[in-house]
């Protein structure tokens, strides 16, 4: 398949660059410029083969991409939420399943190993996966447990100067490639804790999940652990329940807010670009009615949800952002992506549907970004619970 050249544009419709700073607009362009010659020319060829561009996990950590927030002490970037999030913006403009890689390294594997960690774990595993020398996958979600990790059956029984991990985990990005990962399991006392399995030990295989028609070039597998002996020092000593995992899921669906949004925004910009160009009728289809109310709302709802991730953003820098807000702005983000990648596809007509064009490639790879951490209606019973002090999941 021939190369395809990229073209975006960022949309700003209500200049808001002048919310940020300098540094935060080289990032930005430092990350654009890189999905642009690295990622745009081979991502559809890789997606159409159902292959993972396994070569880009270290061009990420060469771009500072894997923990921008951790501390550089760590090998991480030490920078604020705000860029983590153009960040992920602009690796999602690109690929959904490129965001995601980034997302899981950073957000579900860092984090928890510097927020949850000692010190000792920090020094040894962050700095090779800030690097790319070792990608990492994050184990929650199990065959019978997605919206409901509480239920979750994957055990550590102690074995004197170890812990004897049995279960399986599902959907888990990363996992056919990682060195790492981060597993939630329920120990004797039943609490849950986080425990980091490394490849090579007996017992832990990663099977590729096949036959997905969405994040195609990302590497989704399968975590199985049978009897694996876990040395005690590799628990994460520093959080034990839920609010270990659900802390990791609340930075990840952060970067998922911004990250959906480039999604939507390089579907708006192909459909807006196309509508100059395609002739029917004697005129480009942009000089008609229907197809300038599809991009009247989707520019619309593209500078909505920028404003509310820029908030959601300062909030996050200042420790002031729930997980309810995180929650609001993840569903917000994809839904409007969904919604503008399936207008976007019709305003191209057939072509929607090819590889020379990335929507068709967005529109499904939103079908997973709308379903992981935390599914669409999830994250609405969450905002239900908040505003009425009820719970609905039970």
């Amino acid at each position: 398949m021939a190369a395809r050249t990229d073209l975006f544009q960022s949309p700003d419709y209500y200049q808001l660059d002048e919310l940020l700073s300098e540094e935060h607009k080289l990032i930005r362009e430092s990350v654009r410029n890189y999905v642009k010659k690295e990622i745009s020319p081979i991502i559809e060829d890789y997606a159409q083969r159902a292959e993972f561009p396994e070569h880009i996990v270290k061009q990420l950590g060469d771009l500072g991409c894997f923990g921008p927030t951790v501390p550089a002490e760590y090998g991480g970037g030490g920078l604020d939420y705000i860029s983590y999030g153009l960040m992920m913006q602009e690796l999602e403009r690109g690929d959904s399943g490129v965001r995601s890689t980034a997302s899981v390294q950073g957000s579900l594997v860092m984090f928890p190993i510097y927020a949850y960690g000692n010190e000792a774990q920090r020094h040894k595993y962050l700095p090779k996966l800030a690097s790319g020398e070792w990608l990492g996958c994050f184990g929650l979600t199990e065959p019978d447990h997605g919206s409901n990790p509480a239920g979750m059956l994957t055990n550590i029984k102690d074995a004197d100067d170890h812990v004897i991990l049995n279960g399986a985990k599902m959907w888990i990005s990363n996992a056919p490639f990682a060195q790492v990962a981060v597993v939630w399991a329920r120990n004797e006392e039943g609490d849950i804790q986080g425990v980091i399995v490394e490849r090579g030990m007996e017992g832990f295989s990663t099977p590729t999940t096949h036959g997905k028609w969405s994040l195609r070039a990302s590497a989704t597998g399968e975590l199985v652990f049978d009897n694996v002996k876990v040395p005690k020092e590799n628990i994460l000593p520093n959080v034990k329940g839920l609010k270990g995992p659900l802390g990791c899921l609340t930075k990840a669906r952060y970067g998922i807010a911004w990250g959906a949004l480039g999604a939507a925004m390089d579907c708006y910009d192909t459909a807006l670009r196309y509508s100059k160009e395609r002739v029917q009728f004697d005129r480009p289809i942009g000089g008609f009615q229907l197809q300038q109310k599809k991009l009247a709302e989707m520019i619309t709802e593209i500078t909505k949800a920028q404003l509310l991730v820029w908030r959601l953003g300062v909030l996050m820098n200042e420790g002031k952002a729930t997980p309810q807000q995180v929650s609001m702005a993840k569903r917000n983000s994809c839904e409007i992506a969904a919604n503008i990648a399936r207008e976007a596809r019709q305003m191209l007509g057939g072509m929607g549907i090819t590889g020379e064009y990335s929507i068709m490639r967005h529109m499904m790879n939103l079908e997973s970004v709308i379903t992981y951490e935390g599914t669409h209606d999830i994250h609405l019973l969450i905002t239900g619970m908040d505003v009425t002090g009820m719970n609905a999941f039970k």
